[in-house]
Formats: C-alpha cells, sequence, structure tokens
C-alpha cells in the first residue's frame, strides 16, 4: 500500500522559517535549512521554509523557485506579521539589521542574525535589549564556532590541555579590495555598514577569540582606508566615497593575563578566506587555519616522550572529534557551508527543546560585546591612543 508522508506543514518538529535575503550568505544559510534532516536524521528539528524577502521582485520569484519557498516579499514586515514564520532569519545588510531585529522580537519571533549584530556597540546594545525582553531564541550567525576543528580546539584549552594561556594572533585577509576598480558597495558606507573590515572579517576573529581565551581588557589599534575613492557601479565615471576603513591592526590585552594581535584586511594578494589563529599556552600550542579548515595543528607538551615531541596535524574527520559522527567516514572531508548547518541545527535544536544557544553559539549578548570591541577597535585608530573595554 502507497503511504505519503507529510514532511513540512503540521509535521512534528516542524519550524516555520522567514528568510531576509537571497543572494551571498544568505544562500549558505538557507543551504542550512534544507540539509538538516538530511545530516542529523529525523529526530532533528524540521525547518519549513515559509517566506524569503529581498528586494528584486525578478530575483525572488526565481530564490522562491529555486529554494523552495512556499511565499516570498519585498517588504520585511510581510515576513515578521506572517504567523507561520517562527524564525526570522536577518542576512540583510548591515543597516536592516537592527529595525527589523527589533520588530521581529516584538513580534514574538525567534531571531538568527548575521554578523555583526549592529553598525555599533549602542545600536546592538538595544538589539540585545529587545529580545531579552521579548524572551525569544537569539543568536549571531559567528558560524567559525561551529567548525569541528575549532570546536577542538575549545575543548583541548577548557580541559587544561595547554595550561595557563600566554598568547592569542589571529589574522583575516584577502584580496576583494586591491583592485582599485573594484566598484563601491555598501560595505564602504559608514552610513550603512557602520565599519569595514572591522566589522566584516574582524568582528569573525574578535568572537573567536572571545570564545576561546576569555574577554578583552584594553585594545590598541591602527586603521586605514588605502583607496579613497572607487567606481560607482549605476552611474558610469562617477566615484563613491569611501568611508570606511580597508585594513586594520590591533594589540590586544585579556582579563586573564594573555596578550594578542588581531590583522584584518582586503588588499592581501593571493588571500582569499585566510582566517588563521595560533594560541600559546604554558602546556602548548594550536594553530587553525581555515583554508584547511578539516585540520587543527598540535603541540603538547610532553616531557615523558621527548623523543616524540613536535606538531601533529589533527585531522578533525573522526567520528570522536565535535559533529564528525553526523557526517562522512573517517578521513572524509567537510567544507564551509557544513558550518552553517551545524550553526542552524544547532539554533532551532535549542528552541525545540528550550535549551540555552550560549556558550556555544552566539547569542546577541555575544554579538553587543562583540561590538564594544569593534567600536573600541575604531576609537584607538583615530585617537592613536589604548583604549580600555568596558
Amino acid at each position: 500500500m502507497l503511504r505519503h508522508v507529510q514532511m513540512t506543514q503540521g509535521f512534528p518538529n516542524c519550524i516555520g522559517i522567514g528568510v531576509l535575503g537571497y543572494d551571498g550568505v544568505a544562500r549558505a544559510h538557507i543551504h542550512g535549512y534544507t540539509r538538516i534532516r538530511d545530516v542529523f536524521g529525523p529526530e532533528a528539528p524540521l525547518p519549513r521554509l515559509v517566506s524569503v524577502c529581498g528586494r528584486s521582485q525578478d530575483k525572488l520569484t526565481k530564490a522562491a523557485l529555486r529554494y523552495g519557498f512556499e511565499k516570498y516579499t519585498s517588504d520585511w514586515m510581510d515576513l515578521i506579521s506572517d504567523d507561520e514564520v517562527k524564525v526570522i532569519d536577518n542576512c540583510a545588510p548591515n543597516n536592516l539589521h537592527s529595525e527589523v531585529c527589533i520588530e521581529a522580537a516584538r513580534h514574538g519571533k525567534h531571531i538568527l542574525c548575521e554578523k555583526p549584530l549592529g553598525r555599533n556597540a549602542e545600536e546592538s546594545k538595544r538589539m540585545l535589549e529587545a529580545v531579552q525582553k521579548a524572551g525569544v531564541k537569539h543568536m549571531v550567525s559567528f558560524n567559525y564556532r561551529f567548525v569541528p576543528a575549532v570546536m577542538l580546539a575549545k575543548e583541548l584549552i577548557d580541559a587544561g590541555k595547554l595550561g595557563k594561556i600566554y598568547h592569542f594572533r589571529a589574522r583575516y585577509c584577502d584580496d576583494s579590495l586591491v583592485n582599485p576598480e573594484t566598484p563601491f558597495a555598501w560595505r564602504m558606507d559608514k552610513e550603512l555598514a557602520g565599519s569595514g573590515v572591522v566589522g566584516d572579517l574582524g568582528s569573525h576573529i574578535i568572537d573567536l577569540a572571545r570564545f576561546l581565551v576569555g574577554e578583552f581588557k584594553a585594545v590598541s589599534a591602527m586603521a586605514t582606508t588605502f583607496i579613497p575613492e572607487r567606481p560607482l557601479r549605476e552611474e558610469k565615471g562617477k566615484r563613491g566615497k569611501v568611508t570606511t576603513e580597508d585594513a586594520f591592526t590591533a594589540t590586544v590585552e585579556f582579563q586573564n593575563g594573555a596578550i594578542g594581535t588581531l590583522e584584518a584586511s582586503g588588499f592581501c594578494p593571493g588571500r582569499k578566506n585566510f582566517n588563521t589563529f595560533e594560541i600559546n599556552g604554558s602546556k602548548g600550542t594550536i594553530i587553525f587555519d581555515l583554508e584547511r579548515l578539516n585540520e587543527l595543528e598540535v603541540y603538547l607538551d610532553d616531557s615523558s616522550e621527548p623523543t616524540v615531541n613536535g606538531f601533529r596535524r589533527v585531522m578533525t574527520t573522526d567520528p570522536s572529534h565535535p559533529f564528525c559522527r553526523y557526517w562522512w567516514p573517517t578521513g572524509h572531508i567537510i567544507g564551509w557551508e557544513h558550518t552553517f548547518i551545524h550553526e542552524i541545527y544547532h539554533f532551532l535544536r535549542c528552541i525545540k527543546d528550550g535549551e540555552d544557544v550560549g556558550p556555544i553559539g552566539a547569542t546577541f549578548e555575544d554579538g553587543y560585546k562583540c561590538a564594544v570591541i569593534c567600536d573600541a577597535l575604531l576609537a584607538s585608530a583615530e585617537s592613536h591612543q589604548k583604549v580600555d573595554i568596558s
């Protein structure tokens, strides 16, 4: 006898999703929703792609058909007021993070917001207060927390394997801005973005520093804009003024006594997505490079085995490694897009089971604290003075 299984509306653990955005990182988020049951099995929450929102009607229609959304709209209030939408996934530009998320919280929606949370700390604090008042689940999409190698690094640190932490060094570099004829974009407009590489790339390594090492005490930074004007995409012959930074370098003090460096730049020829960190402790060192995201370099001081001391390259594909039991046989690697599957699964599971999003996931509180540090970096670069984090 042929039997039919209803896979969305009315199905146990089904959660209605509304996504603001359909290009760029929104594609990675949407892909995450479509793969959760495939990876984590039938007991996992079942995302129901209810509605997608964006500006272009033509692109909206294509996105709805491409991903299987039931509805589409060019008005984000339609997304928020839809009773079938339980989660708002905000992948809009930074200037739409605050207003959309605060309104979504008022409507009782759970919220996943792309980083940075707000354009500055003040805006981010209002967002945090809104979700706290509403009592909804909230997470910022710092997806690199959900790389198995990064999660393994945290397990090693939390277990005391590295001893007392002394140093954290991180760089996030690409070559997306090297060409002076790269067109002007919203990330180059301080009014829309809040900041340039500080909020775009830097927020990721700031969050990893807090996640792995601890809270910041003070920062001292330099920042610069190498190309002050860019050609306007839609107005031939005209150029727009770049009001955000192209690169920054900073030294950092942590509350636990560790010190470190942070660097982010879009002017590094040959670098495409070079996100790397090194952590040194009294008992060992770990090194991670996103371009080799299935690997973690580990050195643990073992005086009982002096002849075999040295760095080990750990392939984080074993079932004993974080998240890996859900994937392929040992040695079969995963990729960047899988971090969003892990992240979204974590968020939806917390909604379904009533669990806390943190400390594994980055909450709006983490997003706010990251914004405080971003503001401090920019203030330090402008004043040429060290800035305390309060």
